[in-house]
């Protein structure tokens, strides 16, 4: 592909996500996991912003800049030089995440930034990626990268990269709660294959079913959801930090219909009946004392998208 003039400074934002269903396979040979996850992009935003630049440089701002490294570790990184390869241009860049999404906390940060930063280098560089070529892409990033970029609700399989977009029918309410320090992924992974070895959890032999939430999000009523939701990293999650049980029943005692860890955790997605429920809710939480943090979200919103 042959790549336009370059821009002087391209922002994009991507959202969080919550798995409204989380079902976890047993661990296979490969050393992977097969998935079955329902995708709900929420209203809680990163933003990437590609300047013209002489090499790679990383700059981190907003919610746990701290903790997010600034260098190849990070997935915005790898992104780019990921679509610098595949466009045949330099991987020249200065780039900067402000974070609103908190790090490590089951929302794919990590997966909205580097699909942030695939759409506005794409801009920044002229280089006319479709979107199939930015997915393929993204699923060489990581397994919640390709959601970040679709957005919306959506069935993943696979590693949950395999993505097949559901029609939603109202806007979902929800509260996130951070409870404690972020939850590291294959920590949580190896505690719930360390669970069904001790026959404490089922062994995964027989995956959640999808076709509730699905049929939930597409026509409600806010309960249908509520009953529907399930997480199978939900109990590792809880064994590694017990504390979020009190969180969860904070969440319902609020009056949250219902609650769930999302995704590896350490946050809670509690869902409300509509927009001022969810404010009551939030405000009550807050008395609570149980979460660092609290944001009020709806979904589902689009993906990864340029802004400004």
């Amino acid at each position: 592909m042959r790549p336009e003039a370059p821009a002087d400074a391209v922002s994009a934002r991507a959202p969080a996500k919550v798995n409204a269903l989380l079902a976890v396979g047993p661990l296979r040979p490969d050393g992977f996991h097969e998935l079955r996850t329902v995708y709900l992009a929420v209203s809680l935003f990163d933003v990437v912003t590609a300047r013209p630049g002489d090499g790679l440089s990383l700059a981190v701002t907003g919610e746990d800049a701290e903790v997010v490294p600034a260098d190849r570790r990070n997935l915005v990184w790898r992104a780019a030089e990921l679509l610098a390869e595949h466009a045949g241009v330099p991987a020249d860049a200065d780039l900067e995440i402000a974070k609103s999404i908190p790090a490590a906390a089951g929302l794919a940060g990590g997966s909205a930034d580097a699909a942030a930063a695939l759409v506005a280098l794409d801009a920044l560089w002229g280089t006319r990626a479709d979107r199939d070529d930015l997915l393929e892409l993204a699923a060489r990033l990581g397994s919640d990268v390709p959601f970040s970029l679709l957005g919306g609700v959506a069935l993943g399989t696979g590693h949950g990269e395999q993505l097949t977009p559901v029609l939603a029918g109202p806007s979902w309410h929800l509260v996130l709660g951070l409870a404690g320090e972020g939850l590291s992924t294959p920590s949580v992974y190896a505690e719930l294959d360390r669970l069904r070895a001790a026959g404490r959890v089922p062994d995964g032999s027989d995956l959640l079913p999808a076709e509730p939430v699905i049929a939930a999000l597409r026509s409600g009523p806010a309960a249908a959801l509520a009953a529907a939701l399930g997480n199978d990293l939900q109990a590792p999650a809880l064994a590694l930090r017990p504390e979020l049980g009190r969180a969860l029943r904070a969440a319902t005692g609020a009056g949250a219909l219902g609650a769930l860890v999302s995704g590896s955790g350490p946050t809670v997605a509690a869902l409300a009946e509509d927009g001022p429920a969810a404010v009551r809710l939030a405000a009550t939480l807050a008395g609570e004392g149980v979460f660092r943090t609290l944001r009020i979200v709806s979904g589902p919103v689009p993906g990864a998208r340029l802004v400004g």
